[in-house]
């Protein structure tokens, strides 16, 4: 057998290593979140304070993001039918030209939503990073996530591996063809939280100071 040969076969191996760890990974993080997903608020045991996780409110087109328009809508209607008193809405905010938490407070605020209510998270850079910080700065370990059905899978887990009784309000998702790109994406993304907990013991890249919501 030649050189190339055997490199290629090793190659082939590892490949199939790291398909099975990523259909394992989906798995194990699905099965053991799902009953903690919601659709519909009249469901929704009391948490007080819900966690929105961030994302653009613009397409990279400069259209409307389907996403965040879906989660900004949802999050108001769980304030608005007393589901939950207060919002820490957690996101990326990498310049002074691009901040989620700002622009969904702005989202928040037109629906409805008093600005006493919300509680912004700058340092929300990754979805580990939110539901951290929201026990960790914020004092909460009783959260309702909002976010889309295919992203709430890895929140909950990730709360659940930091001892944060979470449940997910999940947000409507645009079509198919909409959704098909950030669904690959997410698949990837459960595979990496599990190195990120159980293996690279990752860490959020900021903490500081405490801020506890007081309700």
């Amino acid at each position: 057998m030649g050189f190339f040969t055997r490199v290629l076969r090793q190659l082939f191996y590892v490949f199939l290593l790291v398909i099975l760890f990523v259909v394992v990974s989906n798995i194990w993080i699905v099965n053991s979140t799902s009953e903690k997903v919601y659709s519909h608020y009249d469901s929704l045991t009391n948490h007080k304070v819900a966690l929105v996780l961030g994302t653009s409110h613009l397409l990279t087109t400069g259209a409307p993001n389907p996403f965040f328009d879906n989660r900004m809508e949802n999050a108001a209607t769980l304030f608005i039918n007393g589901k939950v008193k207060h919002f820490i809405v957690s996101g990326d905010n990498r310049t002074k030209y691009y901040n989620e938490p700002l622009e969904m407070k702005r989202a928040l605020v037109r629906l409805g939503i008093p600005s006493s209510a919300i509680t912004l998270d700058y340092a929300g850079l990754r979805t580990l990073d939110s539901v951290v910080r929201s026990k960790e700065i914020f004092g909460q370990d009783k959260i309702t996530i909002v976010t889309q059905t295919f992203h709430c899978y890895r929140a909950l887990f990730i709360s659940n591996y930091y001892g944060i009784d979470a449940v997910a309000y999940v947000a409507n998702e645009p079509s198919a063809e909409v959704t098909e790109k950030v669904h690959w994406r997410e698949y990837l993304a459960r595979a990496k939280a599990i190195l990120d907990l159980y293996v690279l013991k990752t860490s959020p890249r900021h903490l500081g100071e405490k801020e506890p919501i007081q309700l």
